[in-house]
């Protein structure tokens, strides 16, 4: 696996700011991709907002001698993940790898939950993963090419305490990605 390479493909990577998503993007770097690291910059429950992490990716993969920029669009929203997408491509001319991360939790027991909470934790994960893809999917097939990656969790398939907003969701992200497959 070590001889990999990406050079000469793009790279978009959502919720790249830290944990899995920042990894993803740092490894994509490191085997040659251009990154946009894309992240609202908000706290695990989805509140608040801020480039600085997403920013600070984006060093760690310059100062490697990557090339990377920062997108702080939110996944849920259209004329934020339209933006993402053109930025992409004003910057690089093409799309080749969209790894969906984005993600929040707001976790209580279903008795106790509101359906606000419910409703952000599956639009984040669910439709912050059908978004992006809806938006690079032409580009992808225009070119011939292009791989999509989504994050799920065994929550989805096996259930876990107190989070049936993200459980619902990742296993939503899973029908999504068998369908997009047979098609």
């Amino acid at each position: 696996m070590a001889d990999i390479r990406f050079d000469g493909k793009v790279a978009i990577v959502t919720g790249a700011g830290g944990g899995l998503g920042r990894q993803h993007a740092l490894e994509l770097a490191r085997r040659g991709a251009k990154v946009v690291v894309n992240d609202l910059g908000g706290s695990v429950d989805g509140s608040g907002g801020s480039s600085a992490a997403a920013d600070a990716v984006v060093e760690e993969i310059k100062a490697a001698g990557g090339e990377a920029i920062s997108n702080g669009s939110s996944v849920t929203d259209d004329a934020g993940v339209a933006n993402m997408v053109k930025q992409t491509m004003d910057q690089w001319g093409r799309i080749d790898i969209l790894v969906n991360n984005a993600g929040i939790l707001r976790d209580k027991t279903f008795a106790k939950m509101e359906m606000a909470d419910f409703e952000l934790v599956v639009n984040v994960h669910l439709m912050g993963t059908v978004k992006p893809t809806k938006a690079v999917w032409e580009i992808m097939r225009e070119q011939n090419y292009g791989r999509i990656v989504c994050t799920t969790s065994s929550s989805g398939l096996y259930g876990n305490f107190g989070q049936s907003n993200y459980g619902a969701a990742k296993l939503g992200v899973i029908g999504f990605m068998n369908t997009l497959r047979l098609e």
